[in-house]
């Protein structure tokens, strides 16, 4: 299955694609959007490693169909990427996400999450959805409690900056689908 456009009121969610990477090369490699990564992210940033994860990991994952990968554009500005989402179909994490910081505390993410977690949902039509996130990125918990997840697990993860508590929260199908929508 093709990764569509996802259309929200202000965002564009489009298919992530190889000429991304050097957008995501530029606004990628930040301590704000990459602290809470996983420590398998590579820091300091390598001048190659938007390509390399777009090109050997993102999109072979897409194209055997275990991920589908979004760039967040704005309405307004539909040729600038201002951060990714993306759904992965492996255990306890199935949804990932940044935001370059000039755009945070807008509810950009909130809509783009919103956008993919229903696709996740109604599209793909997955029981449940689970994201882990470091316990100190309270943005992220936000999202997450905004749109109806609970915290089930609690456990020490690696991140980027260093071992931390790590969340796992989560959501099934059916409560997604009850949830009122405004």
């Amino acid at each position: 299955m093709n990764t569509p456009t996802l259309t929200t009121e202000r965002l564009l969610l489009k298919p992530l694609e190889a000429k991304d990477a050097a957008q995501i090369q530029k606004l990628y490699p930040r301590w704000e959007i990459v602290r809470y990564m996983v420590a398998s992210v590579p820091w300091p940033y390598p001048d190659d490693g938007a390509e390399n994860y777009v090109n050997n990991v993102a999109l072979p994952d897409v194209e055997n169909g275990v991920a589908w990968f979004w760039t967040i554009r704005r309405k307004a500005s539909p040729d600038e990427l201002v951060g990714l989402i993306c759904l992965y179909d492996v255990e306890d994490n199935n949804r990932g996400f940044w935001l370059t910081p000039e755009w945070q505390g807008q509810g950009y993410m909130r809509e783009a999450s919103i956008a993919a977690t229903d696709y996740w949902f109604n599209t793909l039509n997955k029981p449940v959805l689970r994201a882990p996130k470091a316990a100190v990125n309270e943005r992220s918990q936000k999202i997450s409690a905004s749109s109806g997840m609970r915290l089930v697990r609690t456990e020490k993860k690696s991140y980027v900056s260093g071992e931390l508590d790590s969340e796992l929260w989560e959501i099934t199908r059916d409560e997604w689908n009850a949830l009122p929508r405004s």
